[in-house]
């Protein structure tokens, strides 16, 4: 199997995990993977707009405003309009968003976290940064003003 192939097969298993641990916590917790990053970074972020949370949870405007609604008819977020700036819209946990927080499990499965922890800490840097170049290079690879290397 070439490179390129057995980097596809790891980033396929590592979706497949990312899945399924986000299947277990709606049927366990009632929230998924990415309503839970998304309530974490509005509890971490003081005052953004919708456009800062979805850049800092990585996901579109649109998603990330999708999932705010659904949060907000949970009652686990309030949403409200900058008073300076009318077109900017901050989100903000409720108490009862804050007390689902308080008692979230973690995204990445125990095993995993403790896992990472055990690495000696220059093969974390070097995980996270290989991971972070490779998240990169797909990115770079679905934009259109990119061109594609031969």
């Amino acid at each position: 199997m070439e490179l390129h192939e057995e980097v596809l097969v790891s980033i396929r298993q590592i979706i497949r995990a990312v899945d399924l641990r986000s299947k277990k916590l709606n049927r366990d917790f009632g929230l998924t993977s990415p309503q839970l990053l998304l309530l974490r970074s509005v509890d971490e972020s003081g005052k953004q707009t919708i456009r800062q949370l979805s850049k800092q949870a990585n996901m579109s405007q649109a998603t990330a405003t999708s999932i705010l609604d659904r949060l907000e008819a949970r009652e686990l977020i309030v949403r409200s309009r900058d008073e300076q700036d009318k077109r900017k819209v901050h989100a903000q946990l409720t108490p009862q968003g804050k007390a689902v927080l308080a008692h979230a499990p973690q995204l990445l499965h125990q095993d995993v976290i403790e896992q990472l922890e055990a690495l000696a800490p220059w093969e974390q840097t070097l995980l996270l940064s290989s991971l972070q170049r490779l998240s990169q290079m797909m990115n770079a690879s679905d934009d259109p003003a990119v061109p594609p290397h031969s």
